[in-house]
C-alpha cells in the first residue's frame, strides 16, 4: 500500500509530543490549555485515520491489510512490518477511540504538570497502536514492552495516595514476564532465522521446544491480561490511577494478553496449546468465581470494578482457548465489549470522585433524585458489565459460553456461574450507589453529569446498544481471520498426530449462520 496509513496512526502521537515539547513553553495556565488542546487534537486526528482504516477494510478477506514493510529499522536488526487484520483491527480502532475520551476526562481532573501528562498520554497511544499493527515480532515486543514506562509515569506520578507503591508493582509484574518472554523470542529468531510474524505463523517448531516457549510467552501474556493468581497489580493499579489511566489500562492495555495468545500462543505453538489448554481452562474457572467472590465484598468502588474486570478476562482466556469458531469470536467480541464498558464505568466513579473526592460505597447512597442524567447511564452500563441481552456484553459471554460447552461442560457449567455471581456483586453495586439509603447530606447535593461529562459517556453507551443489538457489525469483520486461525491450528495439530479437544455428546444446537441472521 503506497500511503502508509498504520505508520500514520502509530507516529502522528509522537508527532504531538513534538508539537508540544516545541511550542508549549513554561508553566501556567496558558501552556497548560495549549498543552491540552495539541493532545485533544492530535488524537482525534488518529482516530479519523482510524474511521479511515474502518471503512476501507476488507471485512471478507482473511489476510493482513494495509501492509507496510520497510527497510529503516534493518541496522538495528529489526523487520519494519505493519498490517492488521479481522483480529487486530478492531484493537487498533478502540485504542484510537478511547484515547481522546481518556484525554478530555483529563481535562480539569489533571491539575499538577499537565504538560508531562499529555506527552505521556500521546506516548501510550503511539505504543498501544504499534503493538496492534506490528508484523515484526522484535517490533511487536518493543511496542508492547513500550506500553509500560507512560503507564508507570501516569499511576506514578497523577496516581493517589499509595501511587508509588502500585506504579512499581506493576511495573516488576508485567516486567517479571516479559523478560521470559523476551528469552523465548531470541530463542525462536535463533530457530527459525526469522522474526517476520506472518513467516513463524507457517514455520514449524519442534514439538519439545514448543512447550518451554509457549509457557515463556505465557508468562507475559498472563500477567498483562491479568490471569489468577498473577493478577494482584490490578487492584491497586486501577485504585491509585487517575481515572483517565484506570480507563485505558482497563480499556485497551489489558486486552494485549488475548491478543498475545491469539497473535503467537495459538499458531506458533499449536500443539502446546492443545496440552496446556485443560491449565488455561482451570485457571479461567478459578479467576471466573474467585474474583467475582472477593468483587462481592469490595467497599471501594474502583476495585470492585477492577475484581470484574479480572473476572471477564477469565471469560476471554476460556473462549480463546476452546479453539472454536464460535468461543474465539465470541472473546475478541468480549474484549472489545469489556474495553468499552469498564472504560465507560470507570469514567462513572470518576464523575462521582471528583465531586466528593472518595470512593467508599458507604458515602453515597439515593442520588437518583439529584442525578437523574447519571442514574441512567450508569444503569445501562452496569446492565451492560452484567451481560443483559441487547448490550454488547451478551454477545460475548453467549458466544464463549456456547464455545466452551462443545468442548468442555464441566468446566462451562463452573464458568457459567460467574454470570450470577456478576449480576450479583453488580446490582449490589447499583443499588447501595443510587438507590441505597439517603444519609449523606454530601452526596444529595452532587450535580447531574453536565456538558463535557455527557459528551464522553453517550458515545461509550450508544456503542454498547448498538453492538447488543447489531453484533454482526464486527462479528463479519473478525470472522475470515478467525476461521483462518482456527482451521490451520487443527491442520497443524492433524500433521503432528494430535486430536483436538474432541466435543461432548451436547451438541451446538444452533447454526452459527443462524446466529449471524
Amino acid at each position: 500500500m503506497e500511503f502508509p496509513l498504520l505508520s500514520i496512526m502509530t507516529f502522528l502521537p509522537l508527532a504531538g509530543v513534538l508539537i508540544i515539547l516545541a511550542t508549549v513553553r513554561g508553566s501556567g495556565e496558558v501552556a497548560d490549555r495549549n498543552a491540552k488542546y495539541v493532545s485533544l487534537y492530535t488524537s482525534l486526528f488518529t482516530f479519523a485515520f482510524g474511521l479511515y482504516m474502518f471503512a476501507n477494510f476488507d471485512g471478507n478477506s482473511a489476510e493482513f491489510q494495509f501492509v507496510e514493510t520497510s527497510s529503516w529499522l534493518k541496522p538495528f536488526g529489526i523487520n519494519y512490518h505493519m498490517g492488521v487484520d479481522g483480529i487486530s483491527m478492531f484493537f487498533v480502532l478502540l485504542s484510537v477511540f478511547l484515547t481522546p475520551i481518556c484525554i478530555i476526562s483529563a481535562w480539569d481532573a489533571i491539575k499538577k504538570r499537565v504538560k508531562e501528562f499529555m506527552i505521556a498520554f500521546l506516548i501510550l497511544e503511539s505504543f498501544m497502536v504499534g503493538t496492534f499493527c506490528a508484523l515484526d515480532a522484535i517490533l511487536f515486543y518493543v511496542f508492547f514492552e513500550g506500553v509500560l514506562i507512560p503507564m508507570f509515569l501516569i499511576i506514578g506520578v497523577w496516581g493517589g495516595a499509595r501511587r508509588v507503591y502500585s506504579s512499581y508493582k506493576f511495573f516488576l509484574y508485567t516486567l517479571l514476564g516479559s523478560v521470559l518472554m523476551l528469552i523465548g523470542l531470541l530463542v525462536l529468531y535463533a530457530q527459525t532465522g526469522t522474526t517476520d510474524i506472518p513467516e513463524l505463523m507457517n514455520t514449524p517448531v519442534s514439538s519439545s521446544l514448543q512447550y518451554w516457549l509457549w509457557l515463556a510467552f505465557f508468562a507475559s501474556f498472563a500477567v498483562k491480561m491479568p490471569m489468577w493468581p498473577v493478577h494482584t497489580w490490578l487492584p491497586d493499579a486501577h485504585v491509585e490511577a487517575p481515572t483517565a489511566g484506570s480507563v485505558i489500562l482497563a480499556g485497551v492495555l489489558l486486552k494485549m494478553g488475548g491478543y498475545g495468545f491469539l497473535r503467537f500462543s495459538i499458531p506458533m505453538f499449536p500443539e502446546a496449546s492443545a496440552y496446556f489448554v485443560d491449565l488455561v481452562f482451570w485457571l479461567s474457572v478459578i479467576a471466573i468465581i474467585y474474583t467475582s467472590l472477593v468483587a462481592l465484598v469490595q467497599e471501594d468502588m474502583k476495585k470492585l470494578i477492577a475484581y470484574s474486570s479480572v473476572a471477564h478476562m477469565g471469560f476471554v482466556t476460556l473462549g480463546i482457548f476452546t479453539m472454536t469458531s464460535q468461543g474465539v469470536e465470541g472473546s475478541i467480541f468480549q474484549m472489545l465489549s469489556h474495553g468499552l464498558i469498564s472504560g465507560a464505568l470507570f469514567l462513572c466513579v470518576g464523575v462521582v470522585y471528583d465531586r466528593l473526592h472518595t470512593r467508599e460505597l458507604s458515602r453515597y447512597g439515593g442520588i437518583v433524585s439529584n442525578m437523574p442524567k447519571y442514574a441512567t447511564i450508569f444503569m445501562i452500563l452496569m446492565l451492560g458489565s452484567v451481560g443483559l441481552p441487547g448490550t454488547s456484553g451478551f454477545v460475548g459471554e453467549f458466544l464463549i459460553l456456547l464455545g466452551t460447552f462443545q468442548v468442555d461442560t464441566l468446566v462451562a457449567a463452573l464458568s457459567a456461574t460467574g454470570v450470577i455471581l456478576g449480576a450479583a456483586y453488580m446490582l449490589m453495586l447499583y443499588k447501595r450507589v443510587v438507590f441505597g439509603p439517603r444519609e449523606n447530606r454530601d452526596a444529595l447535593a452532587m450535580p447531574d453529569l453536565n456538558k463535557r461529562e455527557l459528551s464522553l459517556l453517550i458515545p461509550l453507551v450508544a456503542l454498547v446498544l448498538w453492538l447488543g443489538v447489531f453484533p454482526s457489525d464486527v462479528m463479519n469483520k473478525i470472522s475470515p481471520s478467525v476461521d483462518k486461525l482456527i482451521a490451520e491450528y487443527n491442520e497443524k495439530l492433524e500433521k503432528a498426530g494430535i486430536e483436538p479437544k474432541q466435543a461432548n455428546e451436547l451438541t451446538f444446537l444452533v447454526d452459527k449462520k443462524d446466529l449471524e441472521d
